[in-house]
Order: structure tokens, then C-alpha cells, then sequence
């Protein structure tokens, strides 16, 4: 009765435990996927995803490219949402800021995420944020209108590159999507019918 181990099991539940071992898994791989892809993206520049930085560059170049800025809203977002200026002209290696106006014409709060990207995309690893109104949520008031920083420059090594040393514009877009409002900012509708009663 000392027979090997592995001939004892069923097997139906052989079967099962793979099963089950193929979909753990599986979900453990689509779960790792999404940070793993966003990880990738910021340090390749895939997709057109920017680069992030502390500080504004050490070198600025006498070559000047065009910065046009885009704004869009996911399907239900209720704001309006703009750019201030529409392009701007800086030097590669040059920090500029530029402004998005955010308006919530709705009578409740409402919470945005700002996602982002780059065209072309081979500019995408050159375009270097500093600070950015889409590295956090945004909450709007009922009726309050915004004007929200980004600062920025372009990485001179832009110019040394292969593909990108031939990017004239570079065109960065944020479209922004509802989320969920934070439990610390109370709706103004909710006070205002609470202070009623």
C-alpha cells in the first residue's frame, strides 16, 4: 500500500485544482496588468503618457515648438471644460504654464479625473509635467468655475531622437470623467436643505 502519492488523486479533482490554478491565475495577471501598462507607458512615453518631474530643465535650446492644448468631457460628465489659451510657442527646455477652466453649471458637487495623453505619441516621452490640476481629483462647488495649472516644459533630448527630432506640434489633451465625490466635501444642496428643516 506504499503506492506513489500522485496516483491517489482523483482525477476529477486533479482537473479541478488546474482549473482553478489556471484561473487564479489569470485573474492574478489581468490584475498586475493595468499597473504594469501604466508603468511601461510613463517610462517609454507609450501612447503619448508624459514624464513627470520635480523641476524645470537644466538646458533650454534657442529651437522653439508649438504647444496646442485640448479639452474634451466623457459622455455624462456635466462640466464645461476648456483651455484658457489654446497654443503657445515656448523654447525646448523652456518651463511654460497653461491654464484649463473647469465650470459646474449643475446645483449639486460634482467630482472630476482628468486623463491625458500626447499626440504624436513619439512626443509623449519628451513632454515633461512639473505640476498638473490631472495628478489629482478635482471637486467643483454648484455653479464654481476654475482655472487649473499645468507646468511644463520639453525635454531638449528631444531633439536627439530618431523619430521625435522631427515634431513641430505637440498637442496635449485631457478629457475629463466624473467620479465619485470624496466623503469630506459635503453637497452644498444637502446643507442648504438641512439648515431648512
Amino acid at each position: 500500500m506504499s503506492g506513489d502519492p500522485e496516483k491517489r488523486i482523483d482525477p476529477k479533482n486533479k482537473t479541478l485544482l488546474m482549473t482553478v490554478g489556471v484561473v487564479l491565475l489569470m485573474g492574478g495577471l489581468a490584475w498586475a496588468s493595468v499597473p504594469f501598462y501604466n508603468w511601461f507607458c510613463q517610462v517609454t512615453g507609450f501612447g503619448g503618457t508624459t514624464s513627470v518631474a520635480e523641476a524645470g530643465s537644466d538646458e533650454i535650446l534657442d529651437q522653439t515648438i508649438k504647444i496646442r492644448f485640448d479639452a474634451s468631457l466623457e459622455r455624462g460628465m456635466p462640466w464645461t471644460f476648456k483651455p484658457v489659451v489654446r497654443e503657445m510657442e515656448l523654447k525646448i527646455g523652456e518651463t511654460g504654464i497653461a491654464f484649463y477652466e473647469a465650470y459646474n453649471p449643475t446645483d449639486k458637487v460634482v467630482a472630476g479625473q482628468a486623463n491625458y495623453n500626447v499626440y504624436p505619441y513619439e512626443a509623449g516621452g519628451f513632454f515633461t509635467k512639473i505640476d498638473c490640476f490631472c495628478f489629482t481629483e478635482q471637486v467643483l462647488q454648484p455653479g464654481e468655475r476654475v482655472q487649473m495649472p499645468v507646468t511644463f516644459y520639453v525635454d531638449p533630448d528631444i531633439t536627439r531622437d530618431r523619430d521625435a527630432k522631427y515634431v513641430k506640434h505637440i498637442t496635449l489633451s485631457y478629457t475629463f470623467h466624473e467620479i465619485d465625490v470624496p466623503e469630506d466635501y459635503a453637497d452644498a444642496s444637502d446643507v442648504t436643505s438641512g439648515q431648512s428643516n
